[in-house]
């Protein structure tokens, strides 16, 4: 009976590294998601020239910029990145310092499920926000007269989209980390009892 306890014991402590291992990597693919979305974001601009229908003295075309911060959502998304890159950035140095232990203590699982579902609530609202922007501007919508701009700004489209799917890939990674640090401090609780 005791032999059996001692080896439930010592298969506890194998896994645990396992966890931590997998929470450090997906902490490390927060942090490449959340920076390759903010230097896209940032970097997606596009300046496109129209004509004009105005007599001589006015100009007869006139250029037309598309940038990332005339869109509050855009400007929200990015805010939202750089939130999640700093925050990835110190749970990163945490979960490499707990690689060493046998198990993170009950406190930091706590705090880490608390502040990761934080950061979903933050990266999820943001990522879909930009998504509907996003939308809008590949579709449109007939039914406001909104027309779609993509057509036109295909470059600076194609950031705003891949840097909202990176940010997605951040939402997930967030969730999967929340599951893994609730799955852990569930192990140790029942493992304690």
């Amino acid at each position: 009976m005791a032999s059996g306890s001692s080896s439930d014991h010592e298969s506890h402590n194998k896994k645990a590294p396992n966890l931590s291992a997998v929470d450090l990597a997906l902490r490390l693919l927060l942090f490449a998601s959340a920076a390759s979305g903010l230097v896209v974001l940032a970097t997606s601009k596009e300046t496109k020239t129209f004509l004009t229908s105005l007599p001589p003295p006015f100009p007869s075309h006139v250029d037309r910029p598309a940038k990332f911060h005339y869109s509050p959502a855009l400007i929200y998304l990015l805010v939202a990145q750089s939130v999640a890159c700093l925050y990835s950035i110190i749970t990163v140095i945490i979960s490499y310092l707990s690689l060493s232990k046998p198990c993170p203590s009950t406190k930091l699982l706590f705090f880490l499920i608390v502040s990761d579902a934080a950061m979903v609530g933050v990266m999820a609202s943001a990522t879909g926000t930009a998504g509907a922007v996003a939308y809008l501007g590949l579709k449109g919508n007939s039914h406001v007269g909104w027309s779609k701009m993509c057509n036109v700004y295909g470059k600076f489209c194609k950031h705003i989209g891949s840097s909202t799917f990176v940010s997605l890939v951040a939402s997930v990674a967030l969730v999967v980390l929340v599951g893994i640090s609730s799955y852990s401090l569930h192990r140790r609780t029942a493992h304690h009892h």
